[in-house]
């Protein structure tokens, strides 16, 4: 990877995440919104908006932000699984992706279609009370995960695993330029994005779908 090329990623993947964290923040404020407010209006709007902030925002910043950090690790002597920090920051990353996807369809979905349309007295009910708790604390959970993401890129604790040290120490025998394994970490970011497209696509088929609030 270029200089140049190495620069954009950064940029992009820096972007995309922070993209990522602020949606979810307004996400918890409409949520919290929508959880204490007494006025029909002002729910209904709360959890519209949700809807659409988690289809068009959330989501796509998700996938950026993954993408961008996985071709980033694979295309610089960072790698994937030479240390600690970024196989762990990459497994809480794709957690926090496969359980926004769920959240989307099984909550934040059933949320946007039984408030489309109700009566007032429909979104004050007892049994809605569960779902809007839901809608408040996935959000928060998800800002303290991502914070736990972006600590971990900013200090980079703990050091190099098995695998780095045996690599670390085949490149100082031969004297291998790090992107020699670039073909590899080519299949591994096309493996990673095709499991997260396969699980997106699932989910879509058997969940209410993006356009389940308008049915």
């Amino acid at each position: 990877m270029t200089p140049a090329l190495r620069k954009l990623t950064i940029t992009a993947h820096v972007t995309f995440s922070v993209g990522w964290l602020g949606a979810v923040a307004a996400f918890l404020v409409l949520s919290i919104a929508g959880l204490t407010s007494h006025d029909a209006e002002v729910v209904r709007g709360a959890y519209l908006s949700m809807d659409l902030i988690s289809r068009f925002i959330v989501i796509p910043m998700c996938f950026a932000a993954v993408a961008t950090g996985l071709f980033q690790a694979l295309g610089t002597p960072w790698g994937l699984f030479r240390y600690y920090w970024i196989l762990v920051k990459f497994g809480l990353a794709i957690f926090a992706t496969i359980a926004l996807l769920i959240h989307q369809f099984a909550v934040m979905a059933v949320a946007a279609k039984r408030v489309s349309g109700s009566a007032a007295e429909t979104l004050f009910s007892q049994d809605f009370g569960p779902l809007k708790t839901e809608l408040v604390r996935a959000p928060s959970l998800a800002i303290l995960l991502l914070l736990v993401v972006t600590t971990l890129g900013v200090y980079k604790p703990w050091g190099l695993t098995r695998y780095g040290r045996s690599k670390q120490q085949e490149r100082r025998k031969v004297q291998q330029q790090p992107d020699d394994e670039t073909p590899l970490g080519v299949k591994i970011f096309f493996a990673v994005i095709g499991v997260l497209v396969i699980v997106f696509v699932v989910l879509h088929l058997t969940g209410h779908g993006f356009e389940s609030h308008g049915h």
